[in-house]
């Protein structure tokens, strides 16, 4: 599946938290404000300073031409006089000054949260709101990739996260859905036949034709829906079936596969193999599974092997990283080529039996995924078929 991705870009202070970034930000731009004060402040008083000098001089030249030497000063009134605006020149320098110690500041607050809002919280909240449209649309086809540290980085990775979840929840359901429908399909077409039968033995009763056989038949035909009917039931009972998984030591699951093989397989060469029988001081090693689930699956599998093996039948427990793996080998005919690429089928069936409804591989493998694994099969290259069922630990 190709997903589109809503990206966070690459953003300056991303390992800061929201409080210390907005608090850098605070005090770098109430920083520069206070320097713009600064130069307000210079500017304004240098202005006053040309201001008053200009006054004092032209004071000084009228007393310096106002007088000849030996007489009385005489002061002459300026031809150019300050006018009123002029005046006031220097309250007004004193007003501008006061008010860019108020208006800067607050200017420099109110850019440092533009800027926090832009840096950080601007992409992340469009990625956010992005995500729930589609969400809202039943479009999961999306992912929000996430290259922030902060506290939206962690929300942005929580909303993945749930994402992710309810895409596979729904991916799930829908297998669920098509395994139901291919579920119906193969019972009702098992069941075709049977029914075919029993209406026609009746047909014959009503006719006075019935033979010898006709009471048997109908009571044969009649258990075999009533097992059909009884094997769907136990399909839905699967479905429904919590898992409970619990710390069980080796010992005791050897015992429980010895059991299980030796009652399932009684005329065939059977060998067990666990993780103590290569290193004895794994001997009361433990293993997180459900219980019931590992042994349905096992006894599921080996009968299965049991009916196909010549001779031999072998059975393996071991740990593969966060697995525990379940293989039953033998040494029969090997498994059909459609159905180690397709995967069991319910009600599918390797030969005509009608004691048996090959359920078992389809059973076991819908008990591997509720435990969170997978069952595989195969045919190995020594011959004979394999088949390896996985639950998550």
């Amino acid at each position: 599946m190709r997903y589109k991705s809503i990206r966070l870009k690459n953003m300056s202070l991303k390992n800061l938290s929201l409080k210390r970034s907005i608090f850098v930000l605070s005090v770098c731009c109430v920083a520069v404000s206070l320097v713009l004060v600064g130069v307000v402040f210079y500017i304004c008083k240098d202005i006053q300073r040309r201001y008053i000098g200009i006054v004092m001089e032209m004071e000084e030249g009228s007393d310096r031409y106002g007088h000849a030497e030996g007489e009385e000063p005489v002061r002459y009134e300026l031809a150019l006089e300050l006018t009123l605006e002029q005046q006031r020149i220097p309250w007004v320098l004193d007003g501008v000054w006061m008010l860019a110690c108020i208006v800067l500041p607050v200017t420099g607050l109110g850019i440092a949260g533009l800027l926090f809002y832009r840096i950080k919280l601007k992409t992340p909240i469009a990625a956010l709101k992005e995500g729930m449209e589609c969400i809202q649309k039943k479009d999961l086809d999306f992912s929000v990739a996430v290259e922030s540290e902060d506290e939206l980085g962690e929300l942005c990775q929580a909303f993945e996260t749930m994402r992710a979840e309810l895409l596979r929840t729904n991916q799930e359901l829908w297998e669920q859905a098509e395994e139901r429908k291919r579920l119906n399909a193969a019972f009702s077409h098992d069941l075709r036949n049977p029914v075919t039968i029993l209406k026609g033995t009746v047909k014959l009763l009503k006719q006075g034709k019935e033979d010898e056989h006709a009471l048997d038949r109908l009571e044969s035909y009649t258990l075999r829906i009533e097992n059909y009917i009884e094997t769907m039931s136990g399909i839905q009972r699967l479905e429904q079936m919590p898992v409970r998984p619990d710390e069980y030591a080796y010992i005791q699951l050897r015992e429980e596969i010895e059991d299980t093989v030796r009652l399932l397989a009684p005329t065939l060469s059977c060998t067990v193999s666990l993780p103590e029988n290569e290193n004895k001081n794994k001997a009361e090693g433990k293993v997180h599974l459900d219980h019931g689930i590992f042994l349905n699956v096992l006894e599921n599998l080996t009968s299965n092997a049991a009916r196909f093996a010549k001779s031999r039948l072998k059975v393996c427990f071991k740990e593969e990283k966060e697995f525990a793996v379940l293989a039953v080998w033998d040494d029969g005919p090997g498994y059909p080529i459609e159905l180690i690429q397709s995967g069991p089928k319910p009600f599918g069936k390797m030969k005509e039996d009608a004691a048996h409804f090959g359920m078992g591989l389809y059973s076991s493998q819908l008990m591997c995924r509720k435990h969170g694994g997978r069952l595989r099969l195969e045919n190995p290259a020594e011959g004979g078929a394999l088949a390896e069922a996985f639950l998550r630990v």
